[in-house]
């Protein structure tokens, strides 16, 4: 699935990471660009993968739509924080261990690792409810949604073990706490 719609945003000098497309002016005013190239670097750093070479799209949503895109992909009708959609399937061979690291295309041909979409209300309820830092918890969703295009998973303990390190590791290389 390709995203489409609302104003796609540019972040820094030359290429991006993150085509980010925005369809709740929230997501605008919030910063969710520049949160998302440095998040999205992030997660492909702290997995040995250069940013360059690699392409990623990010829509900022609300709950209504957001809501509509868990019901047609997953047949769950409600909202959820972030969805994530894989340009191909990454998976690990075996439940715990590492998928195999995606391969970068040309600064021209960028590989397409996939899309994410985020949802501003639930993510601002969980914020709130967590106590958390609005920024720190989407960044934390991001580097999840990343790490799901890159063939991570949590469905069995092992996987989910592999990926919370993951996740703890690169945010806190972003200086974000433990969100576990």
């Amino acid at each position: 699935m390709r995203l489409a719609g609302g104003a796609v945003r540019r972040y820094g000098p030359g290429m991006e990471l993150v085509e980010t497309v925005i369809e709740d002016a929230r997501w605008e005013a919030f910063g969710l660009a520049a949160l998302a190239e440095r998040a999205g670097r992030a997660a492909l750093a702290g997995l040995g993968l250069p940013a360059e070479g690699f392409a990623i799209s990010l829509m900022g949503c609300d709950d209504a739509r957001i809501a509509v895109l868990n019901a047609d992909f997953r047949g769950k009708p409600q909202p959820t924080n972030v969805l994530s959609w894989p340009s191909e399937e990454r998976g690990a061979e075996f439940v715990g261990e590492e998928p195999e690291p995606a391969a970068p295309g040309s600064a021209e041909e960028p590989e397409s690792l996939g899309d994410i979409a985020i949802a501003w209300e639930t993510c601002a309820r969980e914020a709130g409810e967590q106590g958390k830092p609005m920024a720190d918890h989407v960044t934390h969703l991001i580097v999840h949604g990343v790490l799901h295009l890159l063939g991570y998973d949590h469905v069995e303990e092992e996987d989910a073990a592999v990926m919370e390190g993951h996740e703890v590791r690169i945010l806190a290389s972003l200086g974000v706490s433990d969100p576990y």
